[in-house]
């Protein structure tokens, strides 16, 4: 008897693999990538705050890890990715070499570090972060309470996690015009912004703020959508994806269903966006043997 199969399963190999082919003309082609970067550090103005140490979970070519050290110069930043060649472009880009020649302290003070990990087994300590930075990463977990758990055991008591993530209107489009098959997904699933805020309640953060926006990418043809995806490494990686070669035919079955969203001579990609942070709350204190205490307060007669 064949095992069942988990369709909605992320296969993090595949994923691993793609986002290594991409690493060189990533940012050419991340462009919603960018712009929710930017919106995430304007966030950040928001709150109060002057870490330590920062981590940036599923980096990729490091942009908003260099924007971080900047933003906060004398942080520890640690970027991380699981995919290697993402972190070579985060060591090779030119923010590196510019400031290798005009501003040494940087490099002298080592404040800059990238680490190869998965965000669901983070290599780090407990209570080693004070800002846990993600920009559009955990959506490649297949566990978001062990992510979760993961980011609250790392972070300090009072310590922020702010992350973006896609929601389940995320490509929509493509989605409705590549099923061909019910048990077969064709575009990688997502989670409700509402599930994510259990999640991170389960998980003991406090004052969870999630918010959503959705963002419209447009193209002339389908061939232009798939290229941009594939050039961000944004393959369907789910144990239920169509195995072996599609073929001329599905492309075109693909084109001409994909037709029916085609608005004002161009085709919409559609991105549901979720924002959220929350704060690592103080350890309740324990008894000697690990039992927590409980206040009671007295009746008043």
């Amino acid at each position: 008897m064949d095992a069942k199969v988990d369709h909605y399963h992320i296969d993090k190999a595949r994923v691993r693999a793609s986002f290594g082919r991409a690493a060189t003309g990533y940012d050419a082609s991340a462009v919603l990538q960018k712009q929710v970067r930017e919106e995430m550090l304007s966030r950040l103005d928001l709150v109060t705050l002057k870490p330590h140490t920062i981590l940036d979970a599923g980096c990729g070519t490091g942009a908003a890890s260099h924007a971080l050290q900047k933003r906060f110069a004398s942080a520890q930043v640690l970027a991380m990715d699981f995919a290697v060649a993402m972190l070579q472009e985060t060591r090779a880009c030119s923010f590196f070499a510019r400031l290798k020649n005009q501003c040494q302290q940087f490099f002298g003070k080592r404040n800059h570090h990238v680490l190869c990990a998965d965000i669901e087994q983070l290599p780090l300590a407990n209570h080693s972060i004070d800002l846990l930075w993600s920009n559009l990463a955990i959506q490649w977990c297949n566990d978001m309470d062990a992510t979760f758990s993961e980011f609250h055991r790392v972070l300090r008591p009072q310590g922020l996690l702010m992350f973006s993530t896609f929601g389940p209107d995320t490509l929509k489009e493509l989605r409705l015009a590549s099923q061909t098959k019910p048990d077969v997904t064709s575009v990688s699933r997502f989670i409700d912004m509402h599930d994510i805020g259990d999640a991170l309640i389960r998980a003991g953060f406090t004052a969870p703020v999630l918010d959503v926006e959705r963002y419209t990418l447009t193209y002339d043809d389908v061939k232009s959508l798939m290229r941009d995806l594939k050039n961000i490494g944004a393959h369907n990686a789910t144990d239920g994806r169509a195995r072996g070669l599609l073929g001329r035919g599905f492309l075109q079955k693909l084109t001409d269903r994909y037709e029916q969203f085609r608005e004002a001579g161009k085709l919409p990609a559609t991105y549901e966006v979720v924002y959220g942070h929350a704060w690592r709350a103080d350890d309740k204190p324990k008894f000697a043997d690990g039992v927590s205490p409980i206040a009671f307060r007295a009746k008043s007669k």
